[in-house]
């Protein structure tokens, strides 16, 4: 069976974990993507008791519903590529944290965002910086076994796995691969989505499933809370592709709609939509 997880974002924000992981239970999830986001909120997290830290294993246990990654957008904030030593500094501080966090809930895989900046003028320098940081922060996690992952963004800076590549090839390290996003590789004209996930297989760790709007001469794309089937991504070209490449990872479903009135049926919608095309592409669901 094709393994199939859903972002924390797109479930009730103001519940327990355990209610959290029985949702996605319910649903038919493997497994939950948490958030670590910007906010001083999740980011908190980083900081959670072991008392906290065994409340949510124990809902892992009795739910056998995994976690099975970390999607740490607190980068965002606080970039790897800053100009500011200070910010470069409290960047390796949330990485230290998140990969202990992972390791001690067993979780495998941290995704992060393709940003050398995001509030910051990009310029050479914040590409230096960004790769300095990241060769730390990968050998952080491979003393943990936790994997570090790039998103491929709605930024420029790394919007396809050509880029990622580039990146990739400073960094040779088994822990450092990539999380395609198939919404944001596909929203960029230059981008062949088809020869972009043949091109980057041997580095892809899971997937993430969104509609996008492109971005055009006279427009910035959509890249978040576009309705399923009203954006630009061909799906089952691209799960076509990656069954033929063989591909047998998780495929995570990427919504926020967590504080929707009823977010339970904006997940059902979602599913009615999505899985007759992975069926349609061969994946078993």
């Amino acid at each position: 069976m094709t393994t199939i997880g859903i972002y924390e974002k797109a479930l009730p924000k103001n519940i327990s974990w355990f209610e959290r992981l029985s949702l996605a239970k319910e649903l038919g999830f493997d497994f939950v993507e948490m958030s670590i986001d910007e906010t001083d909120e999740r980011i908190s997290r980083l900081d959670w008791s072991s008392e906290e830290k065994n409340d949510v294993y124990k809902a892992i246990i009795e739910t056998d519903v995994k976690i099975f990654s970390i999607c740490l957008s607190a980068h965002r904030r606080f970039p790897f590529g800053s100009s500011d030593p200070k910010i470069r500094s409290k960047a390796l501080e949330i990485m230290d944290k998140a990969i202990n966090l992972a390791s001690d809930l067993g979780i495998r895989n941290i995704q992060l965002a393709g940003y050398d900046v995001y509030y910051e003028d990009k310029t050479d320098l914040s590409r230096e910086f960004f790769i300095e940081n990241l060769i730390k922060a990968t050998n952080m996690a491979a003393a943990k076994q936790v994997m570090l992952s790039i998103e491929i963004m709605d930024d420029p800076f790394i919007n396809s796995l050509t880029k990622f590549k580039k990146i990739k090839e400073q960094i040779p390290s088994p822990w450092l691969q990539a999380y395609p996003d198939i919404g944001n590789i596909s929203a960029w004209p230059e981008n062949n989505l088809g020869y972009e996930l043949e091109s980057g297989l041997e580095n892809i760790v899971a997937v993430h499933v969104k509609d996008t709007i492109n971005v055009s001469a006279d427009f910035p794309g959509k890249f978040k809370e576009v309705p399923w089937g009203k954006g630009n991504v061909d799906f089952l070209s691209a799960f076509k592709t990656l069954k033929r490449l063989g591909y047998q990872g998780a495929f995570m479903i990427e919504m926020w709609s967590e504080t929707e009135d009823n977010p339970k049926s904006a997940i059902k919608e979602a599913q009615e939509f999505i899985y007759p095309i992975f069926k349609e592409a061969g994946y078993d669901i």
